[in-house]
Parts: C-alpha cells; structure tokens; sequence
C-alpha cells in the first residue's frame, strides 16, 4: 500500500466518512464531559443531536455514487449510506428509550451512552468495511462495547452471568474470525474483497481458501445469532438493560448483516456456498421459532424471535442474487424498527425490579386496556413481526423470499412461511395476554395491579415514530426497495413486483 499522499488525501477521506468521525469525536467528548460534570444531564442528548446530524449527512450521501476512503479499507456513498442510516437509527432510537430507562434503574451514568456511540462507530465501519482488516477492526470495537453494556447492571448476577457468556462465547468466535482471515489471506495474498475473487480463480490453494470462508462465516453467524451458534443470545439478550438488548438485537444484525453480503457479493462465487447458507437459514426459522413458544418470559421470547428473523435474512442471501441483498437491507431496516419498538414497550412494563428477567407474560395480563398507548403500539410491534399487512414486516418478508423463489429455492421459502405461521403463535399470544385476559384470572398479575408504569414523552414519541414508519413501509415500500436494489448491478436487480 502507497502510503505516499495519506496526507493530500485526508480531506476528501474526512468529508467522506464525515458520519462515522463525527460520530467518534463526540463519544470521546462525552468521555470528558462526563470525567468533569458526572452523569450530567445533557450527556446523551448530545449524543443524539450527533447521530442525528449523522443521519442527515448520510441521506444526502444516499444518492451518491459508490466509492471509498482510507486507501480503500471503508465503502462510501450508496450502500455504506444506507447501512449507515439503519444503524444510526437503531443508536438513536435506543438512546431515546435509554434515558428515562436507565435513570428508573438507577444506572444513567454517562459514559453509557460514550459507549454506545463507540459501539455504533464499529457497527459503521463494519457495515462498510471493504477490507478484511477493517472487518475485524469493526467487529471487536462493536463487541468490546456491547461485552460492557451487556454487564451494566454489575450488582445483578442475572446480567453478570450473561455479561460473562457473551465475552467468552464472542472471544472464542473470534478466534475462528481470525483464523478464517489468516487462511484467506493466504490462499488469496489479498484482504481486499474486491481482489479476493481473482485470488481464487488463479485456481490456486482452494482448500485454504474454502476452509477460511467457513472459518469467517462461524463468526459472521454467531454475531446474527443463526444456529446453531445462538446458544449465547437468549441469556444475554434477558439480561441486558431492556433498552440496550433492543440496541443489540437491531443494530448489531443491521452491521453484520451488511458486512457479510459485502463478503459474499464481492469476494465469493454464489454458486458455492447458496446451499449452505440455505440449511443454516432452515436451522435457523426453525429452531428460533419452535424455541420461542415455550417461553414465559417476553425478553426471552423476543431472543428466539430475533434468532428466527436472522434465518428470513439469510433466506434472502441464499439465493445469491442482487434482489435478495437488495431485500436482505430492507428487511434490516424494517426489523429494527419493530423490534426497538417492541422491547421498548417492554421496558416500561418493567416491574420485576431486575430489568425483566424474572417477570412473566402472564403477569402483564389486561395491560392493554390500562395503558392504550403500549397496549396499541404493541398490537402494530407483534403484527409487524408475524408479517401481516399492510405493514412493513409484510414487505420485508416478500422481499426476501420471492428473490429465493426466483433462485429455485421454493423449498426453502415454503419453511420460511410455515415458520413465519408457527411465529403468529407466539406473537398473537402477547396480544391476548395483554388485551383479553382479565388481570383476576391470572394470579401472578395481582402483583403489578398498582403499579402506575408511566410512560415519558420521549419515549412514547419513539413507539409513535416507530409505528407510523411501520405503517409508511407497509404502504410504500417501493421506494426503499429500488434504492437497494440500485446498489446491486446485474440481472434481478428489479423489484417490480412491488409497489
């Protein structure tokens, strides 16, 4: 790599990645804001005035053409826009529920929501990442940050235990992460994804090469949470800090996600690997779906639930086609969504006092009718989450299946559909808890029966921007999706069958 005119071009490689700076120098700020004025007040808003200012950038950024930055370690512009937009959204949506959250469990420190900023940098350079190396450097600052978040609540055995997990679980997959990059960097003598590709087809060292693309996807798919490496996400996701699992389980999957359809769309030929990507998705609805039935806690429930929707994404990224990247990022999109939404009616149902882990559906019996505005935005969360229109989880499904039927994998859609039928179970079941069950039926409700719940301003703003874009991408999906379909060239980029 010339190194010879780093300086010259610093200022085009700022204003390119403009976001992702901004991003990190107002993280380190809050770092030293909050070292002379503790907990102050003012600490997370300014974090999300910057994702907000970010979010704005990366719009106008939407329609630019694909490029890069920093010698070519980081993609700009059109795709990079969007994965950038859904994890700033995820970031700020979590910190808007995080604030009157935390404060109610007494744990609002400041330099929660520097990490958080911390934890959306890695997200956003492993969402654009065009480098092996900025792959992993993007990973572990997110997994860094998402290890401490996960244990905030130190005092809670609950969320040390899955604090604890996450970091041995994670390390562990990491390993594999590294290995798998040390043998493809062998086989290829390139990280560069671009250049992978005529690596292989030099037809040289291909057993190297193959083995350290199975290497990497073990830690792409323990990060979104597919089986069979989900084993960590029911434990950590219950306890964690609610508002902070909805951060988890939104963008974490949205960088992820991203990074591994640049991998397969840049550097490896479909036809290799679409089969097994489709097993795994299979594994993955099934085993997510069928374990989240038997669950009476709704954080754990929504775990399984989470682990599920990996597998619809990766129905799309099976097929191996441009519409179903295309349909991969829109269904990103519209699952953080729904489920920052849903765990943020969850977190101000609290009443257990160990941020949920220990409270049952059950108990929330008749909330509904007591508090409308968690009991209605809830009904839009869970209908979303099945997939019923009009709403956006609907499209979002449409979007990733019809480009698996186009492929000939029909057989794989059809479970993808049994298991989304399997899903209204357990769905619909917190919606008749909520709004049919009388709370003198249920004897564990007797223990909330007067508890207030009050529900901030912030937040409900949150829950009622989250419903009305569920609603607007149930109706107009077709602007979102010919915007990822126009990153991808090549046939069955079109999606005409929307409207």
């Amino acid at each position: 790599m010339d190194l010879t005119n780093i300086y010259a071009s610093l200022p085009a490689d700022l204003v390119a990645t403009f976001s992702m700076v901004l991003v990190a120098l107002v993280a380190l700020a809050l770092v030293v804001w909050d070292a002379f004025r503790n907990n102050a007040p003012g600490i997370p808003w300014a974090g999300v005035v910057a994702l907000g200012v970010a979010i704005v950038w990366e719009l106008f950024a939407l329609g630019d053409a694909p490029g890069t930055a920093w010698y070519g370690m980081v993609r700009t512009g059109g795709f990079a826009a969007f994965v950038n937009i859904v994890v700033l959204i995820g970031a700020l949506l979590s910190i808007i529920l995080s604030v009157p959250y935390l404060r109610e469990i007494r744990h609002a420190h400041g330099e929660v929501y520097a990490i958080i900023l911390f934890a959306t940098v890695g997200m956003m350079l492993l969402g654009t990442a065009n480098n092996l190396v900025a792959v992993f450097v993007g990973l572990e600052t997110m997994s860094i940050s998402l290890y401490i978040l996960t244990g905030l609540v130190r005092e809670d055995e609950g969320a040390t235990e899955s604090a604890l997990k996450y970091f041995l679980l994670g390390a562990f997959s990491t390993g594999f992460f590294l290995y798998g990059i040390a043998l493809l960097y062998g086989a290829t003598g390139t990280m560069d994804l671009a250049r992978m590709s005529e690596g292989l087809a030099a037809g040289e060292n291909l057993v190297m090469f193959w083995a350290g693309v199975g290497l990497l996807l073990v830690g792409f798919l323990f990060k979104v949470s597919a089986a069979p490496f989900h084993m960590w996400t029911p434990d950590v996701y219950q306890g964690a800090p609610t508002t902070l699992t909805a951060y988890m389980s939104t963008a974490t999957k949205a960088a992820t996600f991203a990074s591994l359809i640049l991998v397969l769309y840049a550097a490896l030929p479909p036809e290799r690997w679409t089969m097994v990507l489709a097993v795994i998705a299979v594994l993955t609805m099934v085993v997510g779906n069928v374990l989240a039935i038997a669950q009476q806690n709704v954080k754990r429930m929504l775990a399984y639930s989470s682990i599920a929707h990996a597998g619809y994404v990766l129905v799309g990224l099976a097929a191996g086609t441009p519409a179903g990247y295309a349909g991969a990022l829109f269904y990103l999109l519209v699952y953080s969504i729904m489920n920052i939404g849903a765990f943020g009616v969850m977190a101000l149902l609290e009443w257990d006092g160990k941020e949920g882990q220990t409270q049952t559906l059950n108990s929330l019996a008749g909330i509904g009718p007591r508090k409308p505005l968690l009991g209605a935005t809830m009904v839009v969360f869970m209908f979303a989450l099945v997939g019923f229109p009009p709403l956006g989880g609907f499209w979002g499904k449409v979007a990733v299946f019809a480009p698996a039927v186009e492929a000939g994998l029909t057989w794989l859609v059809i479970v993808g559909v049994l298991a989304s039928a399997v899903s209204a179970y357990y769905y619909l079941r917190v919606l008749y808890v909520f709004w049919m069950r009388s709370p003198e039926d249920e004897p564990e409700a007797a223990a909330v029966q007067d508890r207030v719940f009050a529900v901030p301003v912030t937040s409900a703003a949150v829950l009622i921007v989250c419903v009305v874009l569920l609603l607007y991408f149930g109706v107009r999906p077709g602007g979102i999706l010919e915007t990822t379909a126009s990153f991808f060239a090549g046939p069955g980029a079109s999606m005409a069958l929307l409207p």
